[in-house]
């Protein structure tokens, strides 16, 4: 389902312990790998002195995909690489759009070693604005996380974001031949408790029921076999689907989001955000068709 697999890196400790996880996908799926690596022309340091330094941010990075490309080789995988200018996340997402990129794997942090800074300058950046989908791995938890997958978690609205995630979630389970769990999770932290509240909060119950059995249809219906559905309450959204993840060893999540616009930033900023922090497995961030 992936032919064409891109692999920004900059060979940090982040990036070079997801590599390996990366060059398993690549396998899995028979895809090329692109290795990108982005001079970061766009610091004001770099941009006043150019010259030299762009020529060695160049050689710098035309050494450090290489080294990946080589790990590629050893196993036998087509793989390309390329070294732009620019600022990386713009590059990153351009790159991808480009050259038709099917999937986009990124480590939560590299250089600086803080997973808040990296994902506030360029991984959350491109979670948002890219229109491929996009794997987040968390370097210190990959060597904790099942390939293949065994278990894939897609949360469910019945929103248009979340159907284009249900597509990769069933095509993933498919692949790996993986139990496919469809999770709703309702927010009774921003319910009362008076009667119509409760209404409100049966009327929710019975939206989700009706997303997750259209959601099991359609899984069913292309060929995945194990399919579990659930309805859980909660205070926190993230915190309940950590909760879920953990209770039911998941080795997947998957998300839909919009992202772009000025509402959907918030969803980003209170939901998709914090689990691409926090997950305990791989998150893979889908978004709706129209963004593309």
């Amino acid at each position: 389902m992936y032919d064409r697999v891109l692999f920004p890196t900059d060979g940090s400790e982040g990036a070079t312990a997801a590599l390996d996880r990366v060059l398993d996908i690549v396998e899995t799926h028979d895809a090329t790998l692109h290795v990108l690596n982005v001079a970061n022309t766009a610091r004001d340091s770099v941009a006043t002195i150019r010259g030299e330094v762009v020529d060695a941010l160049e050689r710098e990075g035309e050494r450090i995909v290489e080294a990946a490309a080589e790990r590629a080789r050893e196993r036998h995988l087509s793989v390309v690489t390329d070294v732009v200018q620019g600022r990386p996340y713009e590059a990153i997402v351009d790159y991808a759009a480009t050259f038709d990129v099917d999937l986009l794997v990124m480590p939560t942090h590299g250089r600086t070693g803080v997973e808040r800074f990296l994902l506030g300058s360029v991984t959350e950046r491109v979670v948002r604005t890219a229109s491929v989908p996009v794997l987040t791995l968390r370097p210190g938890r990959i060597a904790d996380s099942s390939y293949p997958y065994r278990s894939v978690l897609l949360p469910t609205d019945g929103s248009e974001s979340a159907t284009a995630a249900l597509d990769q979630a069933v095509g993933l389970s498919r692949t790996h031949d993986a139990a496919l769990h469809l999770l709703s999770v309702i927010d009774v932290g921003s319910l009362g408790t008076d009667v119509r509240a409760l209404a409100q909060t049966e009327a929710i119950e019975a939206n989700a029921n009706e997303a997750l059995d259209d959601a099991e249809r359609y899984a069913k219906a292309e060929s995945v076999d194990a399919v579990s559905t659930a309805v859980v309450e909660g205070t926190s959204v993230p915190g309940s689907i950590r909760s879920y993840v953990e209770e039911n060893d998941v080795d997947l999540l998957v998300l839909g989001t919009h992202g772009r616009t000025g509402l959907d930033r918030f969803l980003l900023g209170s939901v998709t955000e914090k689990l691409v922090r926090k997950s305990p497995v791989p998150v893979l961030t889908v978004h709706s068709p129209e963004e593309g």
